[in-house]
């Protein structure tokens, strides 16, 4: 199969994709096999809640949006544009995590892409819009059939290994998949940095940032960096309009699970009805928390953040080089890789 083959595939997938999005779920005559599976995604997506509680119609219809905005020719012809893949198709397994909506989708794209096939474990919290993905390609493609498979057992027959977990379950990936040409993913978190110069914009954009899918992304800004004396009012006041995510039964939960278990500690916290704040060194926050730390030079503060860049899937601010802008951590480009590695090279040396 031809690597434009398999990109006009993806191109009528992310076409049929732009049918769902927050605004309206609407059905359009031109997109391919519609009346096979539009009302099984629709069905799917009024379902999902009852499968993960935390996967609400607004986060699945974000992700739908996001990937059907990245699904243009134009996109996938420049991201693959620059490798050379070969003809030597193997298969690779890829170990899915399954804290928001798609998380997997980049590696079984990456993967299907570079002209590989595929074998998947899904998490037990994400496994039943990725199966119809796969049909609708198969659909559009058949020359994918039998190059996209499924499994809850034990990996076999497989070439090479993308798997995302904790860092528990990395060193038992480490060794399961040693032998193995492999991409293991750890735990990440991603931070911002704040000057006290930013617009209330840019501040409500980093509410975006902190409660998008809950917080429970890696690109999720689970810390803030902040100067001595910061007025953190000029936050909560720019984050107000997502205060109805306290609304949200499993969120408030977690957050009077949270606040007592704090209160209890004696720990100072900062609070505003729907998020708490708490110094803390640490870069990962529990759900409705954000830690925060003082620092004194951005200078030592960009160095920090070197040194500590394993930890940390991205960082937010207007003011350090190559950071991503507020509001956006959850709009990643087919080329923020996580955890910065690139498996589409990795993927055309196999």
């Amino acid at each position: 199969m031809l690597l434009e083959n398999r990109i006009n595939t993806f191109v009528e997938f992310g076409n049929f994709l732009s049918q769902f999005s927050r605004d309206k779920i609407e059905k359009k005559e031109s997109v391919l096999y519609n009346e096979l599976f539009f009302e099984a995604f629709e069905m799917q997506l009024k379902r999902a809640k009852n499968f993960n509680g935390w996967f609400t119609e607004d986060n699945i219809l974000y992700a739908f949006e996001s990937w059907s905005n990245i699904l243009n020719k134009n996109n996938l012809d420049n991201w693959t544009s620059t490798y050379n893949f070969n003809q030597n198709s193997k298969n690779v397994a890829i170990i899915m995590a399954g804290n928001i909506p798609l998380v997997g989708f980049h590696d079984f794209l990456s993967v299907l892409i570079a002209g590989h096939s595929v074998t998947v474990k899904q998490s037990s919290n994400d496994k039943h819009f990725l199966p119809l993905i796969a049909k609708y390609l198969e659909h559009v493609e058949p020359n994918f059939k039998g190059l996209i498979s499924f499994t809850e057992e034990k990996l076999t027959n497989f070439d090479a290994a993308i798997a995302t977990g904790s860092n528990n379950t990395a060193r038992y990936f480490d060794y399961y998949f040693g032998k193995y040409p492999n991409i293991i993913r750890k735990n990440r978190n991603s931070v911002a940095v704040i000057t006290g110069h930013e617009s209330k914009d840019e501040l409500k954009g980093l509410g975006e940032d902190v409660f998008r899918y809950f917080g429970l992304g890696c690109r999720s800004v689970s810390k803030l960096f902040v100067p001595k004396n910061y007025d953190f009012d000029l936050l909560f006041n720019a984050i107000f309009d997502y205060s109805d995510i306290i609304n949200y039964k499993k969120y408030q939960n977690n957050y009077d699970y949270n606040k007592a278990v704090y209160l209890m500690s004696e720990f100072d916290l900062l609070e505003n009805g729907f998020l708490m704040l708490k110094e803390d060194a640490s870069y990962s926050s529990p759900i409705a928390s954000l830690f925060y730390e003082y620092y004194d030079d951005i200078n030592s503060l960009q160095e920090k953040l070197h040194q500590d860049k394993d930890h940390i899937q991205c960082v937010v601010s207007n003011r350090l080089e190559n950071a991503v802008r507020f509001g956006d951590t959850q709009q990643p480009s087919l080329t923020d890789y996580a955890d910065g590695v690139d498996t589409l090279a990795f993927l055309s040396k196999l």
